[in-house]
């Protein structure tokens, strides 16, 4: 695992405060320690975005948006794809479900990683609320073609956001809830990113096609969304946007399929690592 070596003696204070968080907040929680992680799922950097079409430097997948304070839950489902390595830099490819990002500078989300570092395929599932540090989830073992689902919910009355990742093909969860000062609530999210280290986006691994959706996994309900008090699925919502992501000189690096016909599923497929 590659971790943030940089932060040196702020990764014990670190632990310690993610320790302490998870043991006061947790329900259902993993037995397990967390340490931060070397990469961070920042906001989108959207590129272009017209009517239900974006592009973005460091997403790919869907999201619907919203009104500042409208969206409170969003729900999804994965497979987790195994990765191609092929040597050369580490390349990494995280999938997650996830609340504000799309046009807001906080990200509340969890998801799994499929990466490729120092040549070998590696996996592994994480949280993070951002801006405040990426954190591995142990004893959580991931594994290819692993069924997982992700909820993130906002409580009003609490003013606190929870995240809670399922492997259905383990049978372990895990959940954590944080408040997070300057959230917008104003986007759902069902991505597929290449995440961010200190020098920028990092090189998306080979994940060659992942699904992402009830259709595929059979958990449902899930790629739904709660905005303004209407649940329903990606589709229903006349505001959701499909993203691609291009990399530098407009080459596409990961794009998403159309929805199915339910609107709750679809396909996103690498093109190429980057930049």
């Amino acid at each position: 695992m590659a971790f943030d070596r940089r932060r040196g003696a702020f990764l014990g204070s670190l632990f310690v405060l993610a320790a302490l968080a998870l043991r006061a907040d947790a329900a259902s929680t993993v037995t397990g320690l967390t340490v931060a992680l070397h990469a961070h799922h920042a906001p989108a950097i959207v590129l272009h975005h017209r009517d239900r079409f974006a592009t973005s430097s460091n997403w790919s997948g869907y999201a619907v948006t919203g009104a500042t304070g409208s969206v409170t839950d969003v729900q999804g489902s994965w497979i987790v794809p195994a990765v191609t390595c092929s040597g050369g830099p580490n390349q990494y490819a995280s999938m997650w479900v996830g609340i504000d990002g799309f046009n807001s500078n906080t990200v509340e989300q969890t998801g799994t990683d499929s990466d490729c570092q120092n040549g070998a395929p590696t996996y592994y599932a994480w949280f993070e609320f951002y801006p405040h540090p990426a954190f591995l989830i142990n004893n959580f073992p991931v594994r290819p073609n692993d069924m997982m689902s992700a909820d993130v919910t906002y409580d009003p009355s609490r003013q606190r956001f929870t995240v809670t990742l399922v492997n259905h093909s383990t049978g372990q969860t895990f959940s954590t809830s944080t408040k997070v000062g300057n959230a917008r609530r104003s986007s759902a999210e069902w991505i597929v990113e290449a995440p961010s280290g200190s020098g920028g986006i990092l090189p998306l691994a080979n994940f060659g096609t992942a699904s992402l959706g009830q259709d595929y996994t059979g958990v449902g309900p899930t790629s739904y969304a709660t905005v303004s008090g209407k649940t329903g699925a990606i589709g229903a919502f006349s505001s959701n946007v499909a993203i691609t992501m291009l990399g530098n000189g407009g080459a596409t690096k990961a794009s998403p399929s159309l929805l199915t016909s339910d609107g709750t599923s679809f396909t996103d497929t690498w093109d190429s690592a980057g930049p």
